[in-house]
């Protein structure tokens, strides 16, 4: 069937079958969307197409094979495949078995993931054979390899058709879990967030309403696996026709990579964090495409860059609930909302009695629903904590207590004002981090802002993080003077640092712990080099170390990865060009990275002796 089919009776055929019905799974609406849209692309992976009907039926010949093994509704099944087509097959035959896929990114550190694995004790792990770090000490989960021609060729001997509630341990229904994820705890602990099918409906409801993908659209597959907004992604272009595009982790890093990777694949759509754009130029990309920004803060600066030539989203959500619980369409750089709940959600902004804050007062944020998460699997106590009684809801009915801050406009778009636990007190203020944070990203120059309290008790001091447009200019003295015109003394920042680029999470979030480590040593100052300036002055200068050898390494030295960005924006101010961050962190030594940069300052056509 012809990707040119016209779109409008493609999604009402959906709209008006299986996909506006609330009791289906994931399973049940793939095949809706499968059977409409035949062989038109499903995935693209380095140049490689692969259609519906043959992604159907791959999935359904490996999920009969599961079922054979043991998985049915509420098995969980660890999966650990690199970006590909397969991956995609897998997920989606966990699925049709009745399990929930717990995906194991394997850029993720071998013990966090081996936690992940001993708490969530999945059913059976499937790995690709170049995953040998996963393989278990012990027989307590078993295994099967991807990549084993006879594990393949078991697969193959089964049938392509859909697969039935007959053919299953047990009946899939929509309050059975979907996916396993698992997030940061306060206690240090990650903790899996347990979600089921039943927020599905209004997630795609919402997508469809928004955002409007379809047959001949291609959408990016950016976040990690074992992030739940890779969901996301896949829902936007599996649950509506369009074309998945995927691509190597290293093709999708923020900056250039990405750039070219969303060029040359002709993406239309796109969710991407605000760190990622904030690196990434916008010029030639997406254009008259959609951009979806989640994850942290949209700054005005942002909305500036990126809303011209493309239509432009907010979303709003957090790991407990179904990818996100609200969405909405930003027209300026003025009115920054996070849209409005998906259809059958709602977002409760209750003061500190839990009584119901007014139009435009602020609160916290309390999520319903039925994308809320079942809970933090193995862990009833925190569960109880977190997913307390909704007293507006139906009986047994849940509210998320998310931590969150914000408020309703009186036509009902909802704004982020932050986290309820950023407020600090300082030298007897009560200081709210968020506050600073938005006035900082005000600045016509600044794309991303993240403040942090540094010291002890004693000597606690602010320290203000920000990464600037493509070509604007601001120094962090300009930028502590804009925001002492309008922030009280006490919460001006003692410094601001200008980076490159944030250290993130393996989600795409700005990793906020690593910012917060750096505080208790800020980097120092930016100071005009001399004319004989080489990277080991740098090195000193920025590690505020009092010598650094060439066989010195940069992080045993005391770098991490926020003086690293700095480190790189020395370089290229100092001597002119532009290395990836990647260089920084491959270098075994300095000797080894100066002579990066020499090799770098070659190709640029200017030379300095590093």
């Amino acid at each position: 069937m012809s990707a040119r089919r016209n779109r409008r009776r493609f999604n009402a055929s959906l709209n008006g079958g299986e996909m506006g019905d609330a009791k289906h799974t994931v399973p049940r609406l793939f095949e809706a969307v499968a059977a409409e849209a035949g062989d038109d692309t499903a995935i693209l992976f380095e140049g490689k197409a692969v259609g519906y009907t043959a992604l159907n039926s791959a999935a359904n010949r490996l999920a009969r094979y599961l079922i054979a093994r043991g998985v049915g509704p509420d098995s969980v099944v660890a999966v650990s495949v690199p970006r590909s087509a397969d991956l995609i097959t897998v997920l989606l035959a966990v699925l049709k078995a009745g399990g929930a896929y717990l995906a194991l990114d394997p850029a993720y550190p071998v013990e966090r993931l081996a936690h992940m694995v001993a708490d969530a004790r999945p059913v059976l792990l499937i790995r690709a054979a170049e995953h040998t770090a996963l393989t278990l000490p012990d027989d307590s989960v078993p295994e099967v390899v991807l990549d084993d021609p006879a594990f393949r060729a078991e697969c193959e001997a089964h049938a392509d058709h859909d697969v039935s509630d007959r053919e299953r341990l047990a009946e899939l229904r929509v309050d059975h879990l979907m996916y396993v994820v698992y997030t940061s705890g306060s206690t240090g602990r990650p903790k899996g967030v347990a979600v089921t099918h039943r927020g599905v409906a209004g997630l795609v409801a919402s997508q469809t309403e928004q955002i409007g993908a379809g047959p001949g659209d291609r959408v990016l597959q950016w976040a990690s696996i074992s992030f739940d907004a890779a969901f996301w992604d896949i829902s936007l272009a599996l649950l509506s026709g369009a074309a998945l595009v995927m691509a190597p982790a290293d093709d999708l890093l923020p900056g250039q990579p990405l750039r070219d990777t969303m060029t040359e694949n002709k993406v239309t759509h796109a969710t991407l964090p605000p760190v990622a754009l904030s690196v990434t130029e916008a010029d030639g990309v997406l254009p008259g495409g959609t951009l979806v920004s989640t994850g942290d803060a949209l700054s005005p600066s942002l909305v500036r860059t990126w809303a011209e030539g493309r239509s432009l989203l907010n979303g709003y959500g957090p790991t407990e609930v179904t990818v996100g619980i609200s969405i909405g369409r930003i027209t300026g750089p003025d009115d920054i909302s996070i849209g409005r709940t998906f259809p059958g959600s709602t977002v409760h902004i209750l003061d500190e009695r839990l009584a119901e804050a007014g139009p435009g007062d602020e609160g916290e944020l309390y999520l319903a629903g039925p994308g809320l998460a079942r809970g933090y699997l193995n862990q009833a106590g925190l569960t109880a904590a977190r997913f307390v009684a909704d007293p507006a809801g139906p009986p047994g009915s849940r509210m998320y207590r998310s931590g969150d801050r914000g408020r309703r406009r009186a036509d009902g778009e909802l704004f982020f004002a932050g986290r309820a636990d950023d407020q600090v007190k300082l030298r007897g203020f009560r200081i709210e981090l968020g506050e600073i944070e938005t006035r900082l990203a005000a600045h016509p120059a600044v794309d991303l802002a993240c403040v942090v309290v540094e010291g002890d008790l004693a000597t606690a001091r602010i320290v203000g993080y920000v990464t600037t447009s493509a070509g604007a200019e601001a120094t962090g003295a300009e930028l502590r003077e804009y925001v002492a015109r309008s922030l009280p003394e006490h919460m001006v920042p003692y410094t601001v640092i200008v980076l490159d680029r944030f250290p993130t999470t393996p989600n795409g979030k700005v990793d906020r712990t690593a910012l917060r480590e750096a505080g208790a040593n800020p980097p120092v100052p930016e100071t005009a080099a001399s004319a004989g300036t080489d990277l080991y002055d740098l090195v000193k200068q920025v590690l505020a170390v009092p010598e650094a050898r060439p066989e010195d390494n940069f992080f045993q030295l005391g770098g991490h990865s926020v003086l690293a960005t700095l480190l790189a924006r020395r370089i290229r101010k100092e001597f002119d060009v532009v290395i990836p961050m990647r260089t920084i962190f491959q270098a075994a030594t300095l000797e080894e990275l100066a002579v990066l940069v020499e090799a770098a300052e070659g190709r640029s056509g200017t030379h300095h002796e590093p």
